[in-house]
């Protein structure tokens, strides 16, 4: 009873093998779907998808050969504090350079994806084919990669002053962090070595001499103007000498105190702006007439200001308050570069400029004589004189402003939209008989 035939045999040997296969084929199916979905989410809005894999890897080979900022943190804790407050560890998140960039990209000269950011983040100079990665992190508006941070820096073995803009070689076959210390402290995150490039401006012209996308205008559009003819230049001064100011404190947490460098980079963010310049005002009144001489004078050894982005500017603003401190006449002079664009309109954007058309910058270490003349205010004693040297808010076309403001989650009363007062002066001045 318990035998079969062996045609029988074969019967449930072609059933059972006719199921498995056909629950392969079922389970190959549902394989094969689930392959074609995982695909048209890469086209689509996947919420993981391979395309993200390859960019989380991509993303993960640059941060094991440029070490991120946070890493850098567990150890550097107060370097790492003082650099977040300042302008280069916002090089890749502001509103106005996601904006700028877009512009960039559309633009004839986009083709170079990344040509802004060989400044902003030097580190895709290691990482072109990866220009991609770097576009995209930085239109999230807020991005995981490091813009300008600590190894983006700390990584530089020399900088090639031949290049036009100088450009910075980087040491990233090993694990030895450059920087201006002979009494580092040993330790098994990395090792380090005194290099005298960290005590030298040349560390920092890679990016702040000229812009790349504007070389073809060539000392026209020089950002620091002839600043190594400077007095400051000649009496031995560095950019580190006021741009990084020795304090005393600790490099690393809990070694002993010494001079070290500050890290937050003060310039037109910080108190340094307020020994930028000078204002000497002197006022004549001459019956119904009055006449306001105001000195200007830069005391850095740069252009004030640095003309890159183009819309920079510093303005000087004289206002006359006459009676019940009422504004009776105001004027202003301002001090930056105008550009011209292929068409002869005017621009703010560096990569479409081929011609200034107007130079005011203050050049380093140069006094300015401006003058203004204006009504005697009548029916009052005295009158203030009030005299101001600020940086200029963003400006630009309308276009160009509303996209920023709707870029920044502060909208208008992002900083950004701001004047910055470098310095003051206010008198009051007697009418006379």
């Amino acid at each position: 009873m318990f035998k079969k035939s062996s045609s029988g045999i074969l019967a449930s040997l072609r059933s059972s093998t006719y199921r498995s296969v056909r629950i392969a084929s079922s389970r190959a199916a549902v394989l094969l779907t689930l392959v074609m979905m995982a695909c048209a989410a890469v086209l689509t809005d996947g919420v993981f998808t391979f395309a993200q894999a390859q960019t989380a890897t991509s993303q993960s080979v640059i941060e094991k050969t440029f070490p991120h900022s946070t890493k850098c943190k567990r150890c550097h804790e107060r370097v790492y504090e003082e650099w977040e407050t300042s302008p280069l560890a916002k090089s890749i998140h502001s509103p106005a350079f996601r904006v700028s960039l877009d512009a960039y990209l559309k633009s004839p000269g986009g083709k170079d994806k990344v040509a802004c950011f060989r400044c902003h983040a030097p580190h895709v100079r290691e990482f072109s084919d990866s220009a991609q990665l770097f576009i995209d992190q930085a239109k999230a508006g807020d991005p995981s990669l490091d813009g300008v941070a600590c190894s983006q820096c700390h990584l530089i073995k020399q900088v090639d002053r031949a290049k036009h803009p100088p450009e910075p070689k980087y040491e990233t076959g090993g694990k030895t962090l450059y920087g201006p210390y002979k009494d580092f402290i040993q330790n098994l995150a990395h090792q380090s070595m005194e290099l005298g490039l960290f005590q030298k401006s040349d560390l920092c012209l890679n990016c702040h001499q000229s812009v790349p996308s504007a070389t073809n205008m060539g000392k026209a559009n020089d950002l620091l103007g002839n600043w190594d003819q400077s007095r400051a230049v000649k009496s031995g001064k560095e950019c580190q000498t006021c741009h990084m100011p020795q304090q005393v404190g600790e490099s690393a947490n809990g070694e002993k105190k010494r001079t070290i460098a500050n890290h937050s980079f003060p310039g037109r963010i910080g108190k340094l702006r307020q020994e930028a310049a000078k204002l000497d005002v002197q006022t004549k009144i001459d019956g119904d007439k009055t006449t306001v001489v105001v000195k200007v004078q830069s005391l850095v050894p740069h252009n004030l200001p640095a003309t890159h982005p183009a819309w920079a500017a510093v303005v000087l603003n004289l206002d006359i308050k006459g009676k019940n401190l009422k504004t009776v006449f105001s004027d202003k002079r301002v001090y930056g570069r105008t550009y011209l664009d292929a068409q002869g309109q005017p621009t703010i954007f560096d990569f479409e400029a081929v011609k200034v058309a107007e130079d005011t910058v203050l050049k380093p270490e140069e006094t300015r004589e401006e003058t203004f003349t204006f009504p005697t205010p009548k029916d009052t004693k005295t009158f203030d004189v009030e005299v101001g040297l600020s940086y200029a808010p963003l400006n630009g076309p309308a276009s160009f402003l509303q996209r920023v403001e709707a870029e920044s989650s502060q909208g208008s009363q992002d900083p950004v939209f701001q004047p910055i007062e470098i310095v003051k002066r206010t008198e009051n001045v007697p009418v006379g008989k």
